[in-house]
């Protein structure tokens, strides 16, 4: 293999969950000699990947600046590889038309998968992997981009930034907490993604947070995101709420929890990467392609109800799953 840098643009999906879930194919790709160059629609993605060492750029809003930024990255990219135009050069993790469009009025290579008609603007499309994880399916793709056969790997993988480890253990023992905590993760962006869009969201979070709070004998954390701290204060007081709304920090803090329960939300697929354990307690999500990857997660779910509607668990279920993850 050339020593030679051989960079890729990948384009990343747009939900903090996903991205942590397309880790594994990174991590192949760059295993096979590419240097990647992440394109990423959320502010957010630069501190998720902070620990990683990628260059990750955000869209911009419209279609004419998105243009124009993937040729500053085209550009840059030829000036490290004289071939860069000649061979496929950028992988779409997402199935929309738009990323499509995207990079083929910029001039680049992509593949993806052959969805939403959108072939015709690639330089390949590939069979859509329709059964499985999520993971194994951005997995999957990375290996058809390389034409490898490839398993996915058993556990994920996020790296934390050691200064954003250190700023994390100051916030906790600024509020006391220096030993064992479980943390809360009971907000959900988005819907499941089933018919009538259902909630993601746990009915029981806030009651289930009073009983742990009583029964479990450690303390709680809640780390609100943007727009969520309102709402924190409002159901969850029993547990110790820290200011701030860093997706680095709170990487470093869930790394640092003994026990993590969410919501089918990013940061349970956060924590289950970074080892940490984790209940995932789900309502309508199909588990066996959204759950948290890996052998340090517990799915909390119930079967539909006769009447084919969700049925939640009941705080009781979930503290009985923590009592058991906790030993």
């Amino acid at each position: 293999m050339s020593d030679a840098p051989r960079p890729l643009i990948v384009r990343l999906r747009n939900w903090v969950g996903d991205v942590v879930l397309g880790l594994p194919a990174l991590r192949l790709l760059e295993q096979h000699g590419y240097s990647l160059h992440l394109v990423a629609r959320g502010k957010w993605a630069p501190s998720l990947l902070a620990g990683e060492g990628w260059p990750v750029h955000v869209q911009p809003a419209k279609l004419t600046e998105k243009v124009a930024q993937l040729r500053r990255i085209r550009a840059e990219c030829k000036s490290l590889d004289a071939r860069f135009d000649k061979r496929e050069n950028t992988l779409l993790l997402p199935v929309s038309l738009s990323s499509a469009l995207e990079t083929r009025l910029a001039g680049l290579r992509a593949v993806g998968f052959a969805k939403e008609g959108r072939t015709p603007l690639m330089a390949r499309g590939v069979p859509v992997i329709h059964h499985g994880h999520e993971l194994t399916r951005y997995f999957g793709l990375a290996a058809l981009f390389l034409g490898v056969p490839a398993t996915a790997p058993e556990r994920n993988l996020l790296k934390v930034q050691p200064q954003k480890a250190e700023q994390a253990a100051a916030l906790l023992a600024a509020h006391g907490i220096t030993g064992r905590f479980m943390m809360i993760c009971p907000f959900a962006g988005g819907r499941a993604a089933n018919p009538g869009k259902p909630t993601k969201t746990w009915p029981a979070f806030p009651a289930f947070t009073a009983l742990a709070a009583r029964e479990l004998g450690l303390p709680l954390v809640v780390y609100p995101g943007p727009g969520e701290h309102a709402q924190a204060r409002e159901h969850y007081p029993a547990a110790t709420m820290l200011e701030g709304s860093d997706l680095a920090i709170y990487a470093a803090l869930l790394q640092r929890a003994s026990l993590v329960v969410a919501n089918d939300t990013g940061p349970g697929h956060m924590a289950a990467a970074l080892g940490t354990p984790v209940i995932s307690v789900l309502g309508p999500t199909t588990a066996e392609r959204w759950a948290p990857w890996g052998p340090q997660v517990t799915v909390l779910q119930k079967p539909p109800a006769a009447d084919g509607s969700v049925a939640w668990p009941t705080p009781e279920d979930g503290l009985a799953a923590a009592r058991s993850r906790l030993g």
